[in-house]
């Protein structure tokens, strides 16, 4: 498997062929690539010519050393916290480029996924990438820095943010911020909000940015 910047658990493509479309899974703070790809083992059938990539963030996380986090979240300043964004953004848009340039795949092949701090950076990464992606799905994310994202907006994908109404780590409204936020930047967005559900990913979740998935590369399922 080739070396990438980020260390990344692969799931290969089913149908054992060259991947028509890369879908990279970005885990929560304190998380690890392995387990948010077990995102993979649930959609890959329905998705058979994909690879799922699912890169360890850069750093070990300060309050888990044994998972890793994309920038530090114990610093109480906003400001602090955004500047390491920005250095955690520069590596994971690395890897995408390393990637795509791997599997000589254009941008509009490739999907990103983030759970709650791998939804943030796939934010701000995704919405700056010169070259358009086609989708990117967030669950229980927000927008780090909405003025710094105004000024350095380069491409508007499909977006899917979902979020449970009882979040007490992300909370909610940062859902309702983000679609204001968007909308009004004329972004494609879907949005949805599961009832009596904590910081995680519900089964519905699952399910539904799936249907998104395959919605957004225009695969068609067999039953």
């Amino acid at each position: 498997m080739t070396k990438y910047n980020l260390d990344t658990t692969s799931v290969l493509p089913l149908s054992k062929s060259k991947p028509k479309q890369v879908i990279v899974l970005c885990h929560g703070y304190g998380g690890d690539g392995k387990d948010i790809s077990t995102l993979a083992i649930n959609w890959q059938r329905f998705l058979p010519d994909a690879i799922f990539l699912s890169p360890n963030a850069p750093e070990t996380c300060n309050i888990n050393p044994q998972g890793y986090q994309w920038f530090d979240l114990t610093s109480e300043k906003e400001e602090i916290i955004f500047e390491k964004s920005l250095i955690a953004e520069e590596k994971l848009s690395r890897f995408l480029d390393e990637v795509l340039d791997d599997l000589q795949l254009d941008p509009i092949n490739l999907a990103l996924v983030g759970f709650s701090q791998g939804c943030m950076i796939g934010i701000q990464v995704g919405l700056k990438k010169k070259l358009q992606i086609n989708c990117l799905i967030g669950y229980s994310g927000k927008i780090i820095n909405k003025k710094h994202l105004s000024e350095n907006i380069n491409s508007k994908p499909k977006i899917f943010l979902m979020h449970g109404d009882s979040d007490n780590i992300v909370p909610t409204l940062h859902l309702l911020e983000a679609k204001e936020y968007l909308v009004k930047n004329g972004f494609k967005i879907k949005t949805k909000i599961f009832k009596n559900c904590e910081h995680r990913i519900p089964v519905e979740g699952t399910s539904l940015g799936l249907e998104f998935l395959k919605k957004s590369f225009s695969i068609e399922t067999i039953s």
